[in-house]
């Protein structure tokens, strides 16, 4: 396989199968990173069978969920709010938006990948946020492939049979409130997002997102705070974009205005 010694163009993705850059990773080591998340994630399913089970889903309705929805903020936030005595149509609607979040990821995913149009959809599925953390930073094309169908296909068959395991035996742990497992999808998510907060405009849009969430979850239905959060982004990089015009950069001096005259002097 021909090497490319020159690092690959992030704003065009990673290099093609037959072009890898100098710095790229194995294949061992991205199906060990793949199947890290694949498997912690996906054992987190059994909370969400719990948790499902336990908000009156039946075991049928429950594993649909899993297979056919299969991102896991959306159905702990459909089965949250249900619980919480909310209408039906509003979980869902809160569950459907909280979900669009995927489309976005998946327009990036695609120059990244690149897939032949015959697979993209059915790894369409497969678009979601643990796949996209895993993706993303690989340096070539062949090692984003990989990291994508390694965690994708672990992530999916675990998330299921748990998910089956996690219905299954509600009734068995009785009061699923008081085992707390519908934090287990949250704590998961932000053990996978705060690597990524390496600079200070992300750690600040972040800290404004939780704030957002925080204070508006007692005035609003569940699922809507979250999604409102979502405004904590723009808000920053307006903000950033109005003080980086306002200060010139580290030594670059403002130029003083000249005013002239009707003559041209």
């Amino acid at each position: 396989m021909a090497e490319q010694t020159a690092p690959p163009d992030s704003a065009a993705g990673p290099p093609d199968d037959n072009e890898v850059s100098a710095g790229a990773k194995p294949d061992a080591a991205v199906v060990r990173d793949a199947l890290g998340v694949g498997i912690a994630v996906g054992l987190s399913g059994f909370a969400f069978g719990v948790t499902s089970a336990g908000s009156g889903l039946s075991v049928l309705q429950t594993c649909a969920l899993s297979l056919l929805v299969f991102t896991g903020a959306s159905q702990f936030a459909l089965v949250g709010a249900l619980a919480a005595g909310g209408n039906p149509y509003t979980a869902a609607a809160g569950a459907f938006f909280l979900g669009v979040r995927n489309s976005f990821y998946g327009l990036r995913l695609s120059q990244l990948l690149a897939l032949p149009r015959a697979v993209r959809p059915v790894a369409a599925q497969w678009v979601i946020d643990e796949t996209t953390a895993v993706t993303l930073p690989q340096p070539t094309r062949r090692a984003a492939r990989i990291g994508f169908t390694v965690t994708g296909l672990t992530l999916y068959v675990l998330w299921n049979l748990t998910t089956l395991l996690g219905a299954l035996g509600a009734e068995a742990l009785g009061d699923t409130a008081a085992w707390g497992l519908d934090a287990a999808g949250p704590a998961v998510f932000l053990a996978l997002l705060a690597p990524m907060l390496k600079g200070t405009t992300e750690r600040v849009t972040a800290a404004l997102a939780v704030l957002l969430a925080l204070g508006l979850l007692p005035a609003l239905p569940a699922g809507v705070p979250v999604l409102l959060s979502a405004l904590a982004a723009p808000a920053v990089l307006f903000l950033t974009g109005r003080a980086k015009n306002r200060a010139p950069s580290p030594g670059e001096t403002r130029e003083p205005r000249t005013t002239t005259s009707k003559d041209g002097r």
